[in-house]
């Protein structure tokens, strides 16, 4: 079973996703998972997990409405303000839908010590009873924080969104490496194989442009906690979705089936609990 852990789904509306900038005109217009199925069947994917784009529990009910009509839609990592007083009583109002796995926040828009703030631990510490997952998006400077915010939480599942967005265009690997490999001595710390053709220079790349990354990575984690994922429509930016698969295929030619089928698919399925 294939399982893409990464993707994302929107109604194009300029002024909430400012974000998309005119440097990104591929994707000023409307994602949704009928406009990926053709992709996912071409590229024998059998379900997705859709994460959040927008910091919203709009956003969260949407992706929550696609899912009952979208079977593909295999899981839904959410977002609430996770700050709020009664962070509480919304993880409570939304445990009622079994397709939400889990949660995630824009930390890489936030101050690089965010993850730290008592009101955002207390958040996380709420996650667990709910058995709530938490999608760690952050830059590599993040990544000592980090550090210390997953520490905290031993018995919270976590995962590190995109391996932390390495800056493949620029060729700088060595804090990134050092910070990765620490954080993947948490067993709770899970990593995506996603996003990381945007990291490189768009259009521009080649596959041995990824390859010490993913040796950091493999090595880091092993094939029992990294998971596939596109980062789809995100990635149309830099490439195409079949590039992007069968680069990981082609890198982990020489695994054993039945690590390829962990991180293809069955690490994403007990991850998500999906």
């Amino acid at each position: 079973m294939n399982i893409d852990s990464h993707v994302h789904f929107w109604k194009f509306d300029k002024k909430r996703d400012a974000w998309i900038t005119n440097d990104m005109k591929i994707l000023q217009q409307d994602y949704l998972p009928e406009h990926a199925a053709m992709t996912f069947k071409r590229n024998d994917i059998d379900g997705c997990v859709a994460v959040q784009a927008d910091s919203s529990e709009l956003e969260t009910r949407f992706l929550v409405e696609l899912a009952k009509t979208h079977p593909i839609i295999k899981g839904v990592v959410g977002w609430i303000d996770l700050q709020a007083d009664n962070a509480e009583e919304k993880l409570q109002h939304f445990s009622e839908h079994k397709i939400i796995k889990g949660y995630r926040h824009i930390v890489q828009s936030e101050p690089d010590d965010f993850l730290l703030n008592e009101k955002f631990l207390h958040g996380i510490s709420l996650l667990k009873q709910y058995n709530y997952t938490y999608d760690i998006l952050i830059y590599p400077k993040q990544l000592k924080s980090t550090i210390e915010f997953v520490a905290k939480f031993p018995e919270q599942m976590f995962i590190i969104d995109h391996c932390a967005k390495p800056l493949i265009k620029s060729k700088d690997i060595n804090d990134w490496k050092t910070l990765i490999k620490e954080v993947a001595q948490f067993p709770n710390v899970y990593c995506k194989l996603s996003g990381l053709l945007t990291e490189a220079k768009w259009k521009e790349w080649s596959a041995a442009d990824f390859y010490p990354y993913l040796d950091v990575v493999f090595e880091a984690f092993g094939t029992d906690r990294l998971l596939f994922g596109s980062d789809w429509p995100v990635m149309l930016l830099s490439g195409i979705y079949v590039q992007w698969k069968s680069l990981l295929e082609k890198y982990m030619e020489q695994f054993a089936p039945e690590e390829k089928e962990k991180v293809f698919g069955l690490n994403a399925v007990a991850f998500y609990n999906l």
